[in-house]
């Protein structure tokens, strides 16, 4: 039976697809496979039999990523699974920019006494008209699952739109609407939208992206939504911004100490992906990540190991065999099985930087003489019998 630990509660839409082959276990020491969404696992002492950990959503802050790897424990999330979500908010946001919808909201509320309120509002309400976003110019940084949907959906509601992603994949491209500005440099965006989304993972290149110098060069009243993360933004010269009148408005979804302070900031407190559809889709592709793991020894969405997938495994015996990325390694492996007199039928070898993971069929099972041989090759960090 094989062990499932849930550090969080885990929409049981997900957890209904365990076979019974599977079982969920209060004991994380016994666990094969941690479901989890917002727990820190930084501090945690995992176990040695822990193969992996699929995070139910797409940012995985919470997880020691490296150490996991070489402890050779994948760790996955759910890209796209809470995209439409996240879409959604994102549409609210601008609308709630750009339309002082909050504001006239506050005076409806302030002004619940008067008896004559049908007709103080017609005096009141210029005051929250705002401007429609039909043909305004949109920027979205970031053109991955949720980026690409907004690029959609704001194109489909009339607006201009111009994309950036150095690094967006074919599927992504493919999925994008052609009325999509592909645009090459950031700096464009910059300079030219009336709105501007961010939409990419938090690295040290992206880390506070948005800043003095970007401001600088946006046009005066620009709004500038993050749903991102974050300490994309740097907020000290977001304040800054905002008294000058260079951002009319910033739309987040994470408060924070400085966040909730900034004069003219709609603060959401974080709601992108807090949709009952959105929880219910990552829990299940979570799952569905860790059995085919568990099961085929197949990689998919890794954030910490190369994605690599041999399909179900029907051969004899298939075995994996997760290591660094360095020279001589699929020699070592090869050899020392064929030492054992096991003959590979098929196999896969994927990189990803200092990491990377092999994954053979056999027509023989091997003995436990030829996985211990595997073990001690310098460089392996966890050999897996599958079948």
């Amino acid at each position: 039976m094989k062990k499932i630990h849930c550090l969080n509660e885990i929409s049981p839409c997900g957890t209904a697809l365990l076979t019974e082959e599977y079982a969920l276990t209060d004991d994380i020491k016994e666990a094969e496979g941690v479901l989890v969404r917002s727990a820190s696992m930084h501090e945690m002492e995992l176990p040695e039999g822990l193969l992996a950990i699929a995070r139910a959503g797409a940012g995985v802050n919470n997880i020691p990523l490296d150490g996991c790897a070489a402890e050779g424990i994948v760790v996955f999330n759910t890209p796209g699974a809470n995209a439409n979500g996240v879409k959604e908010l994102v549409l609210a946001g601008l609308l709630l920019a750009s339309r002082d919808i909050t504001g006239g909201i506050e005076w409806c509320k302030a002004n619940k006494d008067d008896e004559n309120i049908a007709k103080s509002v017609e005096k009141a309400k210029k005051a929250f008209g705002g401007h429609e976003i039909k043909g305004k110019k949109l920027g979205v940084i970031g053109l991955g699952a949720i980026g690409a949907e907004v690029a959609n959906a704001c194109s489909s509601l009339g607006m201009e739109v111009y994309g950036y992603d150095p690094f967006i994949s074919v599927t992504a491209a493919w999925g994008l609407s052609r009325d999509i500005r592909h645009i090459t440099s950031v700096d464009t965006i910059y300079r030219e939208c009336d709105y501007i989304t961010v939409h990419v993972p938090l690295m040290d290149s992206t880390k506070g992206m948005i800043n003095k110098a970007a401001f600088d060069m946006m046009k005066d009243g620009v709004v500038v939504l993050n749903f991102a993360r974050d300490i994309l933004v740097n907020e000290d010269d977001m304040a800054e911004a905002l008294k000058s009148g260079k951002v009319k408005k910033y739309v987040t979804d994470f408060p924070n100490p400085k966040s909730v302070h900034l004069d003219g900031a709609i603060v959401i407190p974080h709601l992108g992906a807090s949709t009952e559809e959105s929880e219910d889709n990552c829990a299940k592709m979570a799952v569905k990540e860790l059995m085919d793991y568990i099961e085929n020894g197949n990689i998919r969405n890794s954030v910490n190991f190369p994605a690599c997938d041999m399909g179900i495994c029907k051969a004899a015996s298939r075995i994996a065999v997760l290591h660094l990325n360095i020279p001589n390694m699929i020699g070592q492996i090869t050899g020392t099985l064929a030492a054992g007199n096991v003959n590979i039928s098929d196999m896969t070898n994927k990189s990803r930087e200092k990491y990377a993971y092999t994954l053979l069929d056999l027509e023989n099972a091997p003995d436990a003489m030829s996985i211990q041989k595997l073990n001690a090759i310098k460089g392996v960090l966890r050999v897996r019998v599958i079948k």
